[in-house]
This record gives structure tokens, sequence and C-alpha cells, in this order.
């Protein structure tokens, strides 16, 4: 069973970091996909990045590239997402998830993946 648990959250000002962590029961994720999702009031979900487990390959919403890194520590089977530079628009609520999905395809247009966290929210003020 995939459960997830996501902490680091908080508040910070423009310009400032935080780093997520989000802790994966234990589990063979080879296959999956996992990432990083969030939800601001009144928008909807949307995509921040991904990694697909197995092959290693990333990425990025085009909103957080460059400023943003996704990783993964494979022997503590836990996802991190480091947040850099961080704007006030990036002021939402910020979910962890993962789903069986080949090289993570349509992770943009399909954001809702099969398990998902109870979300940690980020609040950056001007």
């Amino acid at each position: 069973q995939v459960q997830l648990v996501e902490s680091g959250g908080g508040s910070v000002q423009a310009g400032g970091s935080l780093r997520l962590s989000c802790a994966a029961s234990a589990y063979n994720y080879n296959g999956y996909c996992m990432g990083w999702f969030r939800q601001a009031p009144g928008k909807e979900r949307e995509g921040v990045a991904v990694i697909y487990i197995g092959g290693g390959s990333k990425a990025y919403a085009d909103s957080v590239k460059g400023r943003f890194t996704v990783s993964r520590d494979n022997a503590e089977n836990t996802l991190y997402l480091q947040m850099n530079s961080l704007k006030p628009e990036d002021t939402a609520m910020y979910y962890c998830a993962a789903e069986k999905r080949a090289w993570c395809a349509y992770w943009q247009s399909r954001p809702d993946f099969t398990y998902r966290g109870q979300g940690t929210q980020v609040t950056v003020s001007s």
C-alpha cells in the first residue's frame, strides 16, 4: 500500500527558500511516476515537478524551471522539492503524489494521480 506524508511547508518572504519532503511507505516504486502538485484557492491543481522512478528522468512546469529541484533519496524512500527564489504566486497547498505511469506521461494534463498525501501549505509573502 502506497502512503505519502508531506512535510516542510511554511511561510516565507519572496526570494526565500523552502524544502518539502515526502516520506513514502516501503514499496517497489519502479515504474512509478512521483512528483509534486499544487493547488491554490480557486485554481485548478497544477503539476510542479515529477521524477520517473527507474528511469530517473525529471520534468518541471515552466513556471518553476530554474527555481525548483525535485529529487529522491532511494534508501529513505523520500521525495524532495527544493524551492528557491520563491514568489507570491507559488503560494498554494503542495501535494506529493504517485502513480504507476510510464515516463510520467501526461503528468500536467492528467494530474490526478492515484496516490496523494494530505498536503503541506506554502505561503510566500511579498
